[in-house]
């Protein structure tokens, strides 16, 4: 089964809709008239955060970091970067692709200098905060899968979502904790190896009760991270991924990217081939979004074996 948030109906669907609503909430309360954010050049969130931008008024400010080591014109312009510029996004880079705090400084600095000039910035976050309130959009999600789950009568015996930033799996696994639903949550790690990212999540779940005045409902035996998928490595896929890819579409009619849900399923039937699910035979899977990242990468994929098959 897929949890289709490729369907979520802002700037061609995905994942973020549900975390920038508190941001962007956040922003509009405090009265700021611009936003700020920073990301990989095809980066989802950033086309996401331009086009809500867009639609709620405010100036947006995205910086786009070298996380990829592609300098083809299809990757630089195409997909997310074009629709980045389609929403009116003031587009700024940085050199380094994995450089996380001297990222999130850049663009603080770019904040402080609007701020100089009599704007009022908010930044909104991807690197590891006291407030993560972006992961408060995937608890209030994991109630809409209990309901889901309820209404149909299907449980299942695992969920599987994508893990890189760490808010939608944070998110998801507190929210489930919290109402008692003990079905195990399994990120798919899509930047980081497990060893770096099952610290990361569990950290995350500890900051989310504490904005929710909860305590402890995350136990550390709940964080499940697997890298099968990972590799070559952040925004490049594997020939499984591709495989994944090209089977989903063609017996699906569903598109997944090379960077996120494409990870996520193709780890999904890396554990199954590897006898790691083999007492998880209801899956849940959700799709992350990322449609206009395969633009990006469509020379790449279309030149693949799994789909000149």
């Amino acid at each position: 089964m897929i949890k289709r948030d490729d369907c979520t109906g802002l700037a061609m669907g995905g994942n973020k809709a549900r975390q920038l609503e508190f941001y962007l909430g956040d922003a509009l309360n405090r009265g700021c008239d611009v936003v700020l954010s920073t990301g990989a050049v095809q980066s989802n969130y950033m086309r996401m955060l331009a086009a809500a931008a867009a639609k709620v008024g405010l100036e947006c400010h995205i910086q786009l970091e070298s996380r990829v080591n592609n300098d083809s014109q299809e990757y630089q312009e195409s997909g997310n970067v074009f629709l980045d510029k389609l929403f009116g996004a003031h587009i700024h880079h940085y050199a380094e692709g994995e450089d996380e705090s001297g990222a999130d400084s850049e663009i603080n600095r770019i904040a402080t200098t609007l701020e100089r000039s009599g704007r009022k910035p908010y930044v909104v976050p991807l690197a590891p905060v006291e407030q993560p309130k972006g992961a408060l959009g995937y608890v209030l999600a994991a109630s809409e899968l209990t309901r889901q789950f309820v209404d149909t009568g299907l449980w299942p015996d695992v969920i599987v979502v994508g893990s890189g930033s760490g808010l939608t799996h944070a998110g998801m696994l507190t929210g489930l904790r919290i109402m008692g639903v003990n079905i195990p949550v399994i990120g798919a790690c899509v930047r980081r190896d497990k060893a770096q990212q099952g610290p990361r999540i569990f950290q995350t779940c500890r900051k989310i009760e504490k904005m929710l005045g909860r305590s402890q409902v995350v136990k550390q035996s709940d964080v499940w991270v697997n890298d099968l998928a990972l590799e070559p490595g952040y925004g490049k896929a594997s020939d499984r991924v591709m495989a994944a890819m090209s089977e989903m579409a063609r017996y699906e009619g569903i598109l997944l990217d090379p960077v996120y849900s494409g990870k996520t399923v193709g780890c999904t039937l890396m554990m199954i081939e590897s006898g790691l699910l083999q007492r998880h035979r209801r899956i849940v899977m959700l799709h992350s979004g990322g449609t206009p990242a395969l633009f990006a990468y469509g020379k790449q994929i279309l030149s693949s074996a799994a789909f000149s098959l």
